[in-house]
């Protein structure tokens, strides 16, 4: 397990929470600190208007931080700092929490988190269906065409063996992650469309435990996504089992968003209730244009479970478009056996033939992302690996046809075929009146389903989805303050202590003394994303500083260099930061 009395130690044995003599002396008032100035603290924040992320009144104050933990909220006028920020005018609010990030590979390749701390998160959770650990030659092997393209190499097999190469690359960003239900399927059985054994589902719940024991914050599924897609309920619920032995809790991208949604959420009770745990449900939507208006009849079924006594609950992203591999559009028993064979059978022309005929219409065992867009004039091509396709970046499948004189499905083969798999792009699925039916419910957080980046760099996607950089100006400026969604300090609860409830990230979420000093400092009449569909690589405006863990990281729009981020783990029930 991950011990919360060291940093990122990793020790054999489990030990009580210990704070150590710093930790003690910062819960003390500051008059009892033993020989200490009254005015020793590191950060001094200034006039701002504190929202503390209770979902409570602003009151004006000042704040104290001392190494990594607000020691004071109160007014400190003749106080010294060694660094003091002038917040007039300014919010001062607990940093942005997001509820599915995809950051844990991209944080060993280029830790600089721009599009994260620019908009204020300070904290990430990762790992869906699909997770960092465990790791094998099974779950390795897909990946290395991505692997070779960054030059990384996965040398840990677990969560424990991951935390510690984070630590030695530095991390701008806490993060914490899922053990992916996906991922140990994967590593035992591979990629096929089968069954586990008993033997084997008894080998995939080990793997559960170890990663629950070494902090993963609950299970998680991708449903829609092969090998995930080939996992039974019954299967999901006895993993689901093992994360609730520990306290975590079940999260999914469900079955479905569309055509079998209600069906899907129904799945997602079932495993909540018979494993006992709660639910989340990843970046919850309706998709499909012959959908659109659903998002009451499905808000009323979780509110329905969540008034039966069960605790389930949602995040979102503020956007109409989703994103995820091309190759995803295709139907799931395309990929079994994993990427060569999807290969291999897209080669075969009786078998594009069959693929036609199924992507014409719904069907309620797989989610067709295809038709849910409209066909491939909904489909953009946002990133390549093969540099000859760079020209069809920021293009549609459509416009890809076009350009090449083909039909639009033969487009869609070839491409998937001569990016051997690697395509990411955009799927344009949902509704507007959808989308802000379920940002308004007071159990829905902000979640933006996409990895940190920055301006330039080996991540640096010209064609990204703008969520990367403006999930939450957006939600805070567009939604909240210019729509009247709900007022500013329900929506800034939204994005701090209510996922910090939702993950048992103790001491963080609030602006409170004796907690961690995640801080994000922001205009709140000029917070705005800028970030769009055909430019979406901009930074959003109103977020003037971000500190981590007592270290400031965002200042006035330039990125400091600071790596204060830590793991934030689950241990048996208590989640807290390393």
């Amino acid at each position: 397990m991950i011990s919360s009395g060291v940093a990122w130690q990793i020790l054999s044995s489990r030990k009580p929470y210990q704070l150590g003599l710093a930790g003690i002396l910062a819960f003390l008032p500051t008059g009892c600190h033993s020989g200490a100035p009254a005015a020793d603290y590191d950060v001094l924040i200034r006039h701002g208007q504190i929202l503390d992320g209770s979902g409570g009144a602003p009151y004006a104050g000042d704040i104290a931080i001392r190494g990594d933990r607000i020691v004071a909220i109160g007014s400190f006028e003749n106080a010294k700092a060694k660094r003091e920020i002038d917040a007039t005018g300014l919010v001062v609010s607990p940093g942005f929490i997001d509820m599915l990030g995809q950051s844990e590979l991209s944080l060993l390749i280029d830790n600089r988190s721009e599009s994260k701390l620019s908009q204020g998160i300070t904290s990430e959770i990762t790992g869906e269906g699909g997770s960092i650990a465990p790791q094998n030659e099974r779950t390795i092997a897909p990946q290395k065409i991505m692997l070779d393209h960054y030059h990384l190499s996965i040398d840990w097999q677990d969560l424990a063996g991951y935390f510690r190469r984070l630590q030695r690359s530095g991390t701008p960003i806490n993060l914490g992650t899922y053990v992916g239900a996906s991922q140990v399927r994967q590593a035992v059985l591979g990629d096929v469309d089968r069954a586990p054994t008993p033997a084997e589902l008894q080998q995939m719940e080990s793997l559960v435990a170890t990663a629950m024991q070494q902090g993963a914050l609950g299970l998680s599924t991708a449903l829609i996504y092969p090998p995930g897609h080939y996992a039974t309920t019954t299967e999901l619920i006895a993993l689901a089992k093992v994360a609730s032995q520990y306290g975590g809790i079940y999260a999914s991208h469900m079955r479905s968003e569309g055509q079998s949604e209600m069906a899907a959420i129904d799945e997602a009770i079932r495993i909540g209730r018979e494993a006992n745990l709660p639910v989340e449900i990843f970046h919850l939507k309706v998709s499909g244009k012959a959908r659109w208006g659903d998002m009451t009849k499905v808000v009323a079924k979780l509110q329905a479970a969540r008034d039966s006594g069960l605790d389930i609950a949602a995040d979102m992203y503020p956007y109409t478009a989703g994103a995820t591999q091309l190759a995803s559009s295709l139907p799931p028993w395309m990929a079994d056996g994993g990427m060569e064979k999807l290969l291999e059978r897209l080669r075969d022309p009786a078998i594009r033939r069959r693929v036609v005929a199924e992507m014409a219409h719904d069907h309620n065992d797989w989610e067709n992302l295809y038709l849910d867009c409209g066909g491939g004039s909904g489909v953009m091509i946002s990133a390549v690996v093969n540099p000859d396709l760079q020209k069809y970046e920021g293009k549609t499948v459509a416009e890809v046809a076009k350009a090449e004189n083909k039909p639009e499905m033969d487009a869609l083969f070839d491409f998937i075929l001569a990016d051997k798999g690697q395509t990411a792009a955009l799927y344009f699925m949902a509704n507007e009146n959808d989308l802000q039916y379920g940002l308004k419910q007071p159990w829905t957080s902000i979640g933006l389903d996409a990895g940190e980046t920055s301006l330039d760099g080996p991540l640096f996607e010209p064609h990204t989805h703008p969520r990367a950089w403006g999930s939450m100006p957006r939600f805070l400026g567009h939604y909240a303050r210019d729509l009247k969604l709900l007022d500013l300090s329900q929506a800034v609860r939204k994005v701090t202590s209510l996922p910090a409830q939702r993950e048992h990230l103790t001491g963080r979420g609030l602006l409170k003394s004796g907690f961690y000093a995640d801080v994000t400092i922001f205009d709140p009449a000029a917070i705005l994303d800028t970030s769009t569909y055909t430019d979406p690589n901009q930074v959003s405006r109103g977020v003037q500083y971000v500190l981590v863990n007592g270290q400031l990281e965002w200042d006035r729009g330039k990125l400091t260099g600071a790596t204060a981020g830590r793991a934030l783990v689950h241990e048996s029930g208590n989640s807290t930061a390393h």
